[in-house]
């Protein structure tokens, strides 16, 4: 009987940690440096990725967020190809996305913004500048709320969110690991994305570095991003250290100013050669900014 009361004891004491309800505070702290890194991978200001976070998942408490690890209530919308959770919201039975982890919600919330033409005004506003993202947001339609700005802006002040917006070039060491390898003379830290694998270029880094840190053959490496032993690392750029796919998580792809077909099929993990393949493309074909890209099927001739 004894060892009985035990384990009824450890159930509910499980069931009570499970359903310890998060602070503000314990929210912040816990996914503050997933939002730094989208701002840099995707230059969403990490002010407004996690006031947003705070106000749709109430904290990381809604049964959305515990469920389906979808902090930004982002609906499944035409095509999505990744996992999904039905809950009842503005209707009944309504498709949400559903992630296999936190930091995939916070990109696909990053790639949501970018991707759509009617958000491409808030990507020419200073980073600095919350207040207009903020109301740039609503003006283009993310919520219904007529006070979501002002939501917003009370969050960001109210915790001094304000203060992640870090500078440009700031050291990468201070974006969040989510795996980490050790060689003689340095630390990798490795991210994914479409369930492939990556890394970003740090200060005079190199293709042969990367390669040599992770014991694949240069060749490689140049081949799973495309790239040529001519072409030059910048810092902070994304390298991937598996092959990318063939589709991509979101549907479609709106052009931006002085994007390619190669930059977009970085930004999704997709390869060239399909993405090229389901816009009836050639690689070397420029784009128009508001181009409609297809990521997921082919595009209709």
């Amino acid at each position: 009987m004894r060892y009985i009361n035990l384990y009824l004891i450890l159930i509910l004491v499980q069931i009570t940690w499970a359903q310890k309800t998060m602070t503000p505070e314990e929210y912040i702290a816990a996914y503050k440096e997933d939002a730094i890194k989208e701002m840099y991978l995707h230059k969403v200001p990490a002010c407004i990725t996690l006031a947003q976070g705070m106000l749709e998942s109430g904290n990381g408490n809604s049964l959305l967020c515990r469920n389906a690890n979808n902090h930004f209530g982002i609906k499944c919308h035409k095509e999505w190809g990744g996992e999904t959770y039905i809950m009842d919201d503005d209707s009944a039975n309504e498709c949400f996305r559903k992630y296999d982890n936190v930091l995939d919600s916070y990109s696909d919330h990053s790639l949501f913004l970018f991707s759509r033409s009617r958000y491409a005004p808030l990507f020419e506003l200073p980073i600095n500048d919350y207040k207009a993202w903020c109301y740039g947001l609503k003006n283009a339609g993310y919520a219904t709320d007529p006070k979501y700005p002002q939501r917003l802006i009370h969050l960001i002040e109210k915790y001094k969110l304000q203060e992640l917006n870090i500078i440009e070039n700031a050291p990468i060491q201070n974006l969040p690991p989510r795996e980490a390898i050790t060689s003689d003379l340095t630390i990798r830290e490795v991210y994914r994305f479409n369930h492939i694998r990556f890394v970003i270029a740090k200060e005079n880094d190199s293709f042969y570095k990367i390669a040599h840190d992770f014991n694949i053959e240069l060749e490689k490496i140049l081949e799973y991003n495309e790239l040529s032993k001519s072409e030059k690392l910048n810092y902070g750029q994304k390298i991937y250290i598996e092959k990318k796919r063939r589709k991509a998580l979101e549907p479609i792809h709106v052009v931006q100013k002085n994007e390619t077909l190669k930059s977009i099929s970085q930004l999704h993990g997709i390869r060239l050669s399909s993405l090229c393949k389901k816009n009836n493309l050639k690689p070397s074909d420029q784009l128009k900014v508001g181009d409609v890209l297809y990521l997921r099927q082919k595009k209709n001739k």
